[in-house]
Protein backbone atom coordinates (compact mmCIF):
# COMPACT_ATOMS: atom_id res chain seq x y z
CA UNK A 1 0.00 0.00 0.00
CA UNK A 2 2.05 2.96 -1.44
CA UNK A 3 -0.76 5.57 -1.99
CA UNK A 4 -3.80 7.12 -0.32
CA UNK A 5 -6.72 7.57 -1.33
CA UNK A 6 -7.42 10.90 -3.61
CA UNK A 7 -9.80 13.93 -2.81
CA UNK A 8 -11.01 16.85 -4.29
CA UNK A 9 -10.98 18.87 -1.84
CA UNK A 10 -7.57 18.22 0.45
CA UNK A 11 -4.01 18.06 -0.20
CA UNK A 12 -3.94 14.34 0.38
CA UNK A 13 -0.48 14.66 -1.14
CA UNK A 14 0.55 16.57 2.17
CA UNK A 15 -0.38 13.82 4.31
CA UNK A 16 1.73 11.69 2.29
CA UNK A 17 4.67 13.70 2.27
CA UNK A 18 4.76 13.72 6.47
CA UNK A 19 7.13 10.48 5.53
CA UNK A 20 9.35 11.55 3.18
CA UNK A 21 13.13 11.82 4.60
CA UNK A 22 11.56 10.32 7.79
CA UNK A 23 14.54 9.58 10.07
CA UNK A 24 12.80 8.38 13.23
CA UNK A 25 9.55 5.79 13.98
CA UNK A 26 7.92 8.76 15.43
CA UNK A 27 5.56 10.22 12.63
CA UNK A 28 4.22 6.65 11.96
CA UNK A 29 2.81 6.25 15.41
CA UNK A 30 1.68 9.24 15.76
CA UNK A 31 -0.52 8.98 12.59
CA UNK A 32 -1.64 5.63 13.81
CA UNK A 33 -2.48 7.38 17.12
CA UNK A 34 -4.66 9.98 15.19
CA UNK A 35 -6.56 7.26 13.44
CA UNK A 36 -7.19 5.57 16.70
CA UNK A 37 -8.88 8.57 18.57
CA UNK A 38 -11.13 9.80 15.22
CA UNK A 39 -11.87 6.50 14.90
CA UNK A 40 -13.46 6.29 18.64
CA UNK A 41 -15.18 9.63 17.77
CA UNK A 42 -12.57 11.98 19.54
CA UNK A 43 -11.53 15.04 17.42
CA UNK A 44 -10.39 17.42 20.24
CA UNK A 45 -7.47 14.78 21.47
CA UNK A 46 -5.18 15.19 24.35
CA UNK A 47 -2.00 15.00 23.53
CA UNK A 48 -1.46 12.82 26.11
CA UNK A 49 -3.91 9.86 24.43
CA UNK A 50 -1.55 10.65 21.69
CA UNK A 51 1.63 10.05 23.18
CA UNK A 52 0.62 6.84 25.35
CA UNK A 53 -0.99 5.43 21.56
CA UNK A 54 2.40 5.64 20.07
CA UNK A 55 3.90 3.75 22.98
CA UNK A 56 1.17 1.13 23.11
CA UNK A 57 1.51 1.11 19.25
CA UNK A 58 5.05 -0.11 19.53
CA UNK A 59 4.74 -2.34 22.90
CA UNK A 60 5.02 -5.82 20.86
CA UNK A 61 7.08 -4.83 18.51
CA UNK A 62 9.52 -3.55 20.90
CA UNK A 63 9.08 -6.25 23.74
CA UNK A 64 8.52 -9.51 21.70
CA UNK A 65 9.93 -8.94 18.40
CA UNK A 66 12.87 -6.80 20.05
CA UNK A 67 13.19 -4.48 16.65
CA UNK A 68 15.45 -1.72 16.92
CA UNK A 69 13.72 1.81 16.16
CA UNK A 70 17.34 3.87 15.45
CA UNK A 71 19.54 4.97 17.36
CA UNK A 72 19.41 8.28 20.05
CA UNK A 73 21.52 11.39 18.11
CA UNK A 74 22.24 13.50 21.04
CA UNK A 75 22.34 17.43 19.87
CA UNK A 76 20.21 16.45 16.37
CA UNK A 77 17.25 17.33 17.97
CA UNK A 78 14.56 14.99 17.19
CA UNK A 79 16.25 11.35 18.69
CA UNK A 80 14.30 8.47 18.33
CA UNK A 81 13.52 7.64 21.60
CA UNK A 82 10.16 5.19 20.87
CA UNK A 83 12.34 2.43 21.59
CA UNK A 84 14.09 3.61 25.38
CA UNK A 85 10.62 4.97 26.05
CA UNK A 86 8.73 1.52 25.16
CA UNK A 87 11.42 -0.34 27.79
CA UNK A 88 10.73 2.41 30.47
CA UNK A 89 6.97 1.94 30.60
CA UNK A 90 7.68 -1.82 31.21
CA UNK A 91 9.94 -1.21 33.75
CA UNK A 92 8.41 1.74 36.12
CA UNK A 93 4.98 0.17 35.26
CA UNK A 94 6.00 -3.30 35.66
CA UNK A 95 3.46 -4.48 32.91
CA UNK A 96 4.49 -7.68 31.34
CA UNK A 97 5.69 -7.90 27.74
CA UNK A 98 2.17 -9.85 26.54
CA UNK A 99 0.36 -6.73 27.51
CA UNK A 100 -2.15 -5.82 24.45
CA UNK A 101 -2.55 -2.31 23.32
CA UNK A 102 -5.33 -1.46 25.52
CA UNK A 103 -4.28 -2.26 28.63
CA UNK A 104 -0.54 -0.38 28.05
CA UNK A 105 -2.76 2.33 26.62
CA UNK A 106 -5.31 2.32 30.10
CA UNK A 107 -1.74 1.91 32.44
CA UNK A 108 -0.31 5.06 30.70
CA UNK A 109 -3.67 7.53 30.83
CA UNK A 110 -3.95 6.44 34.08
CA UNK A 111 -0.37 6.57 35.92
CA UNK A 112 1.30 9.67 37.99
CA UNK A 113 4.72 7.91 37.86
CA UNK A 114 7.11 10.88 37.30
CA UNK A 115 9.42 8.69 35.26
CA UNK A 116 6.65 7.53 33.10
CA UNK A 117 5.44 10.97 32.28
CA UNK A 118 8.73 12.21 31.13
CA UNK A 119 8.80 9.40 28.38
CA UNK A 120 5.51 10.66 27.43
CA UNK A 121 5.64 13.87 26.98
CA UNK A 122 9.18 13.41 25.41
CA UNK A 123 7.41 12.87 22.35
CA UNK A 124 5.85 16.58 22.65
CA UNK A 125 9.04 18.52 21.52
CA UNK A 126 8.82 17.91 18.03
CA UNK A 127 6.74 15.26 16.62
CA UNK A 128 3.15 17.52 16.78
CA UNK A 129 4.27 19.95 15.03
CA UNK A 130 7.23 18.72 12.50
CA UNK A 131 4.10 16.07 11.61
CA UNK A 132 2.83 19.30 10.22
CA UNK A 133 6.00 20.24 8.11
CA UNK A 134 4.84 19.46 4.98
CA UNK A 135 2.01 21.84 5.10
CA UNK A 136 4.04 25.15 6.65
CA UNK A 137 7.34 24.22 5.48
CA UNK A 138 10.45 26.50 6.52
CA UNK A 139 8.31 27.51 9.47
CA UNK A 140 9.49 27.18 13.53
CA UNK A 141 7.29 25.46 15.54
CA UNK A 142 5.24 28.90 17.03
CA UNK A 143 4.69 29.35 13.56
CA UNK A 144 3.46 25.83 12.56
CA UNK A 145 0.83 26.65 15.88
CA UNK A 146 -0.24 30.11 14.47
CA UNK A 147 -0.65 28.98 11.26
CA UNK A 148 -2.48 25.45 11.82
CA UNK A 149 -5.44 28.03 13.06
CA UNK A 150 -6.32 29.00 9.54
CA UNK A 151 -8.85 27.25 7.87
CA UNK A 152 -7.32 28.16 4.67
CA UNK A 153 -4.43 26.15 5.18
CA UNK A 154 -5.94 22.83 5.74
CA UNK A 155 -4.01 21.46 7.80
CA UNK A 156 -4.56 18.14 9.01
CA UNK A 157 -5.31 19.67 12.64
CA UNK A 158 -4.47 22.79 14.74
CA UNK A 159 -3.15 23.41 18.36
CA UNK A 160 -4.83 24.07 21.59
CA UNK A 161 -2.83 24.11 24.98
CA UNK A 162 -2.33 20.81 24.99
CA UNK A 163 -4.65 18.85 22.44
CA UNK A 164 -5.13 18.94 18.98
CA UNK A 165 -8.09 19.24 16.80
CA UNK A 166 -8.34 17.30 13.58
CA UNK A 167 -9.91 20.11 10.63
CA UNK A 168 -13.44 19.25 10.34
CA UNK A 169 -12.37 19.06 6.44
CA UNK A 170 -10.53 15.70 7.56
CA UNK A 171 -12.44 13.79 9.81
CA UNK A 172 -14.55 12.42 7.13
CA UNK A 173 -11.85 11.34 5.18
CA UNK A 174 -9.90 9.68 8.13
CA UNK A 175 -12.89 7.85 9.27
CA UNK A 176 -13.84 6.83 5.63
CA UNK A 177 -10.06 5.78 5.12
CA UNK A 178 -9.24 5.02 8.19
CA UNK A 179 -8.46 1.18 7.40
CA UNK A 180 -6.21 2.14 3.80
CA UNK A 181 -4.56 5.25 5.61
CA UNK A 182 -3.88 2.39 8.66
CA UNK A 183 -2.30 0.12 5.67
CA UNK A 184 -0.45 3.04 4.31
CA UNK A 185 1.00 4.21 7.43
CA UNK A 186 2.23 0.75 8.56
CA UNK A 187 3.74 -0.26 4.80
CA UNK A 188 6.23 2.68 5.31
CA UNK A 189 6.63 2.03 8.70
CA UNK A 190 7.79 -1.66 7.31
CA UNK A 191 9.88 0.61 4.93
CA UNK A 192 11.78 2.30 7.86
CA UNK A 193 12.08 -0.43 10.03
CA UNK A 194 13.72 -2.35 7.66
CA UNK A 195 16.39 0.34 6.97
CA UNK A 196 16.75 -0.12 10.57
CA UNK A 197 17.03 -3.91 11.42
CA UNK A 198 18.40 -4.95 7.89
CA UNK A 199 18.90 -8.69 8.80
CA UNK A 200 15.82 -9.17 10.65
CA UNK A 201 13.41 -11.69 8.87
CA UNK A 202 9.27 -10.96 7.94
CA UNK A 203 9.32 -7.19 9.25
CA UNK A 204 5.60 -6.37 8.17
CA UNK A 205 4.23 -8.96 10.43
CA UNK A 206 5.84 -7.80 13.59
CA UNK A 207 4.06 -4.38 13.78
CA UNK A 208 1.47 -5.58 15.70
CA UNK A 209 0.65 -8.19 17.91
CA UNK A 210 -1.34 -11.18 16.29
CA UNK A 211 -4.99 -11.89 17.72
CA UNK A 212 -3.54 -15.13 18.22
CA UNK A 213 -0.38 -17.59 16.95
CA UNK A 214 -0.83 -20.38 14.13
CA UNK A 215 -1.67 -23.45 15.73
CA UNK A 216 0.56 -26.31 15.55
CA UNK A 217 -1.06 -29.11 15.09
CA UNK A 218 0.40 -29.84 11.58
CA UNK A 219 3.31 -29.91 12.72
CA UNK A 220 2.30 -31.50 16.11
CA UNK A 221 0.52 -34.07 13.71
CA UNK A 222 3.79 -34.88 11.69
CA UNK A 223 6.27 -35.71 15.30
CA UNK A 224 3.26 -38.03 16.58
CA UNK A 225 4.27 -39.84 13.49
CA UNK A 226 7.83 -39.86 14.94
CA UNK A 227 6.84 -40.76 18.32
CA UNK A 228 4.77 -43.94 17.20
CA UNK A 229 7.41 -45.14 15.43
CA UNK A 230 9.82 -44.82 17.72
CA UNK A 231 8.17 -44.36 20.83
CA UNK A 232 10.44 -41.64 22.98
CA UNK A 233 12.04 -39.00 22.01
CA UNK A 234 15.09 -37.65 24.12
CA UNK A 235 14.75 -33.77 24.75
CA UNK A 236 17.83 -32.44 24.11
CA UNK A 237 18.05 -29.66 26.80
CA UNK A 238 16.72 -32.24 30.01
CA UNK A 239 17.53 -35.80 28.45
CA UNK A 240 14.37 -36.78 29.23
CA UNK A 241 12.48 -39.29 27.63
CA UNK A 242 9.29 -37.30 26.25
CA UNK A 243 6.57 -39.77 25.28
CA UNK A 244 3.82 -38.69 22.60
CA UNK A 245 1.40 -37.43 25.09
CA UNK A 246 3.80 -35.49 26.72
CA UNK A 247 5.60 -32.63 24.76
CA UNK A 248 5.72 -29.35 23.61
CA UNK A 249 6.68 -28.85 19.85
CA UNK A 250 9.77 -26.10 20.81
CA UNK A 251 11.02 -23.56 18.32
CA UNK A 252 14.48 -23.89 18.29
CA UNK A 253 15.36 -20.00 16.87
CA UNK A 254 13.04 -18.33 19.43
CA UNK A 255 9.77 -17.73 17.13
CA UNK A 256 9.89 -13.87 18.35
CA UNK A 257 12.86 -13.75 15.94
CA UNK A 258 12.23 -16.10 12.91
CA UNK A 259 8.37 -15.57 12.95
CA UNK A 260 7.25 -18.44 11.34
CA UNK A 261 6.83 -22.31 12.69
CA UNK A 262 8.69 -24.33 9.46
CA UNK A 263 9.64 -27.75 10.51
CA UNK A 264 13.46 -26.71 10.36
CA UNK A 265 13.17 -25.19 13.36
CA UNK A 266 10.70 -27.23 15.71
CA UNK A 267 11.69 -29.84 17.81
CA UNK A 268 10.04 -31.99 20.50
CA UNK A 269 10.96 -30.78 24.06
CA UNK A 270 10.08 -30.82 27.77
CA UNK A 271 7.07 -28.80 28.21
CA UNK A 272 8.16 -27.87 31.49
CA UNK A 273 11.48 -26.31 29.87
CA UNK A 274 9.71 -24.90 27.17
CA UNK A 275 8.07 -22.45 29.21
CA UNK A 276 11.31 -21.69 30.95
CA UNK A 277 13.35 -21.46 27.69
CA UNK A 278 10.68 -18.77 25.91
CA UNK A 279 12.70 -16.32 23.68
CA UNK A 280 16.24 -17.47 24.88
CA UNK A 281 18.78 -18.57 22.14
CA UNK A 282 20.39 -21.69 22.52
CA UNK A 283 23.94 -22.26 22.64
CA UNK A 284 24.79 -23.89 19.47
CA UNK A 285 27.83 -25.04 20.51
CA UNK A 286 25.91 -26.89 23.47
CA UNK A 287 23.01 -28.26 21.73
CA UNK A 288 23.33 -28.14 18.00
CA UNK A 289 24.57 -31.92 17.21
CA UNK A 290 21.65 -33.23 18.98
CA UNK A 291 19.60 -30.57 17.33
CA UNK A 292 20.11 -31.51 13.76
CA UNK A 293 20.70 -35.71 14.58
CA UNK A 294 17.07 -35.55 16.17
CA UNK A 295 16.23 -33.85 12.82
CA UNK A 296 18.06 -36.33 10.89
CA UNK A 297 16.45 -39.18 12.25
CA UNK A 298 13.36 -37.70 11.91
CA UNK A 299 14.09 -37.07 7.83
CA UNK A 300 15.10 -40.35 7.41
CA UNK A 301 11.72 -42.01 9.01
CA UNK A 302 9.94 -39.29 7.72
CA UNK A 303 10.43 -39.73 3.90
CA UNK A 304 9.94 -43.28 4.19
CA UNK A 305 6.76 -43.21 5.89
CA UNK A 306 5.35 -39.84 4.39
CA UNK A 307 7.36 -38.99 1.12
CA UNK A 308 4.67 -37.18 0.14
CA UNK A 309 3.75 -35.20 3.43
CA UNK A 310 3.72 -31.14 2.69
CA UNK A 311 6.11 -30.34 5.75
CA UNK A 312 8.99 -31.81 4.47
CA UNK A 313 8.63 -28.89 1.94
CA UNK A 314 9.88 -27.06 4.44
CA UNK A 315 13.19 -27.85 4.40
CA UNK A 316 14.03 -27.25 0.77
CA UNK A 317 13.68 -23.63 2.10
CA UNK A 318 16.83 -23.85 3.38
CA UNK A 319 18.61 -27.33 1.39
CA UNK A 320 18.62 -27.40 -2.27
CA UNK A 321 17.40 -31.42 -1.61
CA UNK A 322 16.60 -33.83 1.09
CA UNK A 323 19.17 -36.73 -0.01
CA UNK A 324 22.59 -34.92 -0.65
CA UNK A 325 22.19 -31.58 1.44
CA UNK A 326 20.88 -32.22 4.73
CA UNK A 327 24.43 -32.91 6.48
CA UNK A 328 25.68 -31.03 10.15
CA UNK A 329 28.19 -28.51 7.98
CA UNK A 330 25.36 -27.39 5.90
CA UNK A 331 22.48 -27.43 8.61
CA UNK A 332 25.09 -25.45 11.16
CA UNK A 333 25.80 -22.47 8.44
CA UNK A 334 22.16 -22.10 8.30
CA UNK A 335 21.23 -21.52 12.22
CA UNK A 336 24.49 -19.91 12.97
CA UNK A 337 24.00 -16.44 10.93
CA UNK A 338 20.60 -16.04 12.36
CA UNK A 339 21.43 -17.02 16.08
CA UNK A 340 24.35 -13.97 15.80
CA UNK A 341 21.36 -11.36 14.60
CA UNK A 342 18.98 -12.39 17.36
CA UNK A 343 22.44 -11.75 20.12
CA UNK A 344 22.95 -8.80 18.25
CA UNK A 345 18.94 -7.70 18.23
CA UNK A 346 18.37 -8.61 22.12
CA UNK A 347 17.18 -11.86 22.27
CA UNK A 348 19.32 -13.26 25.39
CA UNK A 349 20.68 -16.82 25.63
CA UNK A 350 19.90 -19.63 27.78
CA UNK A 351 22.24 -19.68 31.22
Amino acid sequence: MNSLPPSQNLPIGKLAACFNKTTSSYKFYWLLSILDQVENGTIDIPKRNLFAGMISHAWYTVNYYRLRFGYPRKGKGDSDLLHESVLTVKEIEQLPMSADKKEVFDCLIKTNHPSTLRSLFHFDRYVPYKFLSPWFPGSSDEEIVFRSKDSESLSLYSFNYDSIKINDLWVSYLKTNAAIIRDFCFWNLALYLQTKNPNIPDIPNKLIKPAQRNSLAKQRHYWNQVFHDLGSVKCIYTKRDLKIDNYAVEHFIPHAFVSHDLLWNLIPSDSDFNSVKGSKLPSLEKYFLPFFELHRTTLDLMKDREPRNPLLDDYLLIFPDLETSISPESYYRQLQPLILIAANNGFEYMV
